[in-house]
């Protein structure tokens, strides 16, 4: 299985593209995983919510094949302990799923085309992060369920 994080951007904090680089490194032991950041919307200022949403929109489509499977990392999803989100990772595997996708919307977070594309909603917690940290939480929480998964020390519960 593949594992693909679509994002809408570059991380600009360098402390956190640090810690995802680290994260992302060590999945690499258990996962083809892979991060592509689409290009920021540029003058954003003369469009509306709905239109900004539409644009990422379109650069998320282009970057799915058919045949993938997509969670988008939403508020409105549904929430899973660690080991829960291991137990998904392990269910995918099992199901042959070939690829999946998280996406990390932009400010205003999905446009109707995106909910309905998606396969599922998964929420990283009920609290409200900025973009660049929920980057940094989803990518420490796979590196943990494959921990989980391969029975290394990193969790304890």
């Amino acid at each position: 299985m593949n594992i693909k994080l679509l994002q809408i951007g570059q991380t600009k904090q360098n402390e956190i593209e640090s810690l995802i680089q680290n994260y992302s490194k060590r999945l690499e032991h258990f996962i083809k995983f892979d991060i592509v950041s689409l290009p920021d919307l540029k003058n954003t200022k003369n469009l509306s919510e709905d239109q900004q949403k539409s644009k990422e929109a379109e650069l998320f489509l282009k970057n799915l094949n058919t045949s993938d499977w997509v969670v988008l990392l939403d508020e409105k999803g549904k929430t899973l302990t660690s080991r829960g989100f291991a137990q998904f990772y392990q269910n995918k595997m099992n199901a042959g799923t070939k690829t999946l996708c998280f996406l990390i919307g932009g400010p205003y977070g999905f446009s109707q085309e995106i909910y309905e594309r998606a396969n599922q909603k998964i929420a990283l917690s009920s609290m409200t992060f900025t973009h660049e940290m929920i980057r940094l939480i989803y990518v420490e929480q796979t590196y943990r369920a494959f921990s989980i998964l391969h029975n290394l020390p990193y969790h304890h519960d």
